[in-house]
């Protein structure tokens, strides 16, 4: 029995140890580093160290580069995407025209971008639904309650946070599904007006459902199917394992209860 238990402790250690080499791998590698520096670049935009964040975002472009030389793990999206949004974020805090807020904005934009990229699991952006839909529901019943100055504000409020995720959408969302959801928001957009003057609730109740189903389809894909794999795989041999055992302990036993009949 000793033996048994030490195959199943020499199995969990086979197995588990890829996973934790991972881990400490995923600590260190270069696209958590770009993610340290996004992050220190929003804080410093936060503290209005305008000239500071710069300098981050100027180091994150040459670690970026570096990065996409050496590693070459970057899609097309992701290349165009985190440069865009750096480029934005420098430009917007660059900008003497540019109030705090736009800053702000513009430096999450990036951060949650990076993010999108470096994490495999419950990317940032998804921790501002309660935001994003709350923004779009007080839209949604300015229109229903034809207030048309509260419409006014409320959509452009929920726009702004809407092209913040823009950018992460893309990146972890289907194609599809997201040219699907750009559509409805740009035409909520461009035909605002008719939108509110017709009650449109049909084509807001839409846009609600889609937004909804976006967060929740990120939500649902974070388990990691590796993970699942390890676990089924790491039962599935220790049962057989104990199972063998079990049945080695069964002719053991049976064996000496042959042997004690046997004796005089």
């Amino acid at each position: 029995m000793k033996k048994a238990k030490l195959v199943v402790l020499l199995i969990l250690l086979i197995l588990l140890t890829p996973i934790s080499i991972s881990v400490y791998a995923d600590q260190d590698s270069p696209i958590d580093e770009l993610d340290t520096l996004s992050d220190e670049a929003l804080q410093l935009v936060k503290s209005e160290r305008y000239d500071d964040a710069k300098k981050i975002l100027d180091y994150f472009s040459n670690q970026f580069s570096i990065v996409r030389q050496k590693e070459r793990t970057f899609t097309m999206d992701e290349l165009q995407i985190l440069t865009g949004a750096r480029d934005e974020a420098v430009e917007v805090i660059s900008s003497p025209s540019a109030d705090t807020n736009e800053r702000i904005n513009s430096a999450i934009k990036f951060r949650l971008a990076v993010d999108a990229v470096s994490s495999g699991q419950e990317p940032l952006w998804t921790q501002m639904e309660d935001q994003v839909m709350a923004s779009y529901r007080e839209m949604k019943d300015a229109a229903i309650n034809n207030n048309k100055q509260e419409f006014e504000v409320k959509l452009n409020s929920f726009l702004t946070l809407y092209q913040i995720i823009n950018p992460s959408l893309k990146l972890d969302v289907t194609t599809a599904q997201f040219q699907k959801l750009n559509t409805m928001v740009d035409f909520l957009d461009t035909y605002r007006l008719q939108v509110y003057t017709k009650n449109e609730t049909k084509e807001l109740d839409e846009l609600e459902s889609e937004l909804q189903d976006v967060f929740n389809q990120v939500y649902e894909d974070e388990a990691d199917p590796s993970l699942w794999w390890v676990i089924i795989s790491t039962g599935s041999i220790i049962i057989l394992t104990l199972s063998y055992v079990g049945w080695r302990k069964y002719l053991g036993d049976k064996e000496e209860k042959r042997r004690r009949q046997k004796r005089p």
